[in-house]
């Protein structure tokens, strides 16, 4: 695998999980608790999407192949994704969905704050451009997280059940293999696995805030970086593709 082959499959999956993680919260347009958040989760969900879109072009341009950002989303198949296993969890009850985007935002902050050094200059432009957008979305959810866990006896339980329900999907954030490897070695990558210390330390403290437990020893599941999913993000590409597929190359 060259470098611009690992990079190219780099970029495709961080705009892979901003667009899965996008779709779902753009499932809440309309539907929200209250309406301030009903438009607070459809604008993180158009920052996402925005992220995919700047993410996928810098794919598009080092493949040279023919792909475009649509072809990318709406074209391929379920094993061919790479998005992190806890973006493609149903939104749940909003409990659920505020612990899901806490346990990414969380993630992709720190790995974006890496990427500020990357060598790729685009690369690390881009993720100076998501780091403003993926900070707001941590402190908006860590606020829910500590609000609701902080809350009634009703929003806490709903709160422990969100963990009991995403934990087992953590450990999928920092997996790595050849691509990371490689990008790492030419200071274009991420360590994944080396942000978990930090990441550790800041969920814990704000579970904690929270008056939440986490599991000591949670059951594990992963496999994104080859392209193993569970069975929610068939039925989300379904939806999501449906018209794209239904009306090949239309344009509106």
């Amino acid at each position: 695998m060259t470098t611009h082959e690992a990079l190219a499959r780099y970029c495709i999956r961080l705009g892979d999980t901003s667009l899965i993680l996008g779709q779902r919260l753009g499932e809440w347009c309309g539907h929200g608790p209250i309406l301030e958040e009903d438009i607070a989760l459809t604008n993180i969900s158009l920052d996402l999407i925005g992220q995919t879109r700047a993410f996928y072009t810098v794919a598009c341009e080092i493949s040279n192949n023919g792909l475009d950002e649509d072809r990318l989303a709406f074209l391929r198949s379920e094993r061919e994704f790479q998005n992190v296993l806890l973006a493609e969890q149903p939104n749940g009850d909003f409990a659920q969905t505020i612990l899901r985007q806490l346990l990414i935002s969380a993630f992709q902050k720190l790995n974006f704050e890496a990427l500020l050094h990357s060598k790729h200059e685009t690369v690390a432009a881009l993720a100076h451009k998501s780091l403003k957008e993926v900070t707001y979305h941590l402190r908006h959810s860590a606020d829910w997280t500590i609000r609701l866990g902080q809350g009634t006896e009703e929003s806490a339980r709903r709160m422990n059940e969100a963990v009991g329900e995403l934990w087992m999907y953590v450990d999928d954030l920092f997996d790595m293999d050849e691509v990371d490897q490689l990008l790492i070695k030419e200071q274009v990558g991420v360590d994944a696995a080396g942000l978990r210390t930090a990441w550790d330390n800041l969920i814990n403290g704000i579970m904690k805030e929270a008056g939440l437990s986490i599991p000591e020893k949670p059951f594990s599941i992963r496999g994104s970086r080859s392209g193993k999913h569970t069975e929610h993000l068939g039925h989300l590409l379904a939806e999501m593709q449906s018209l794209h597929r239904a009306i090949p190359g239309a344009e509106w």
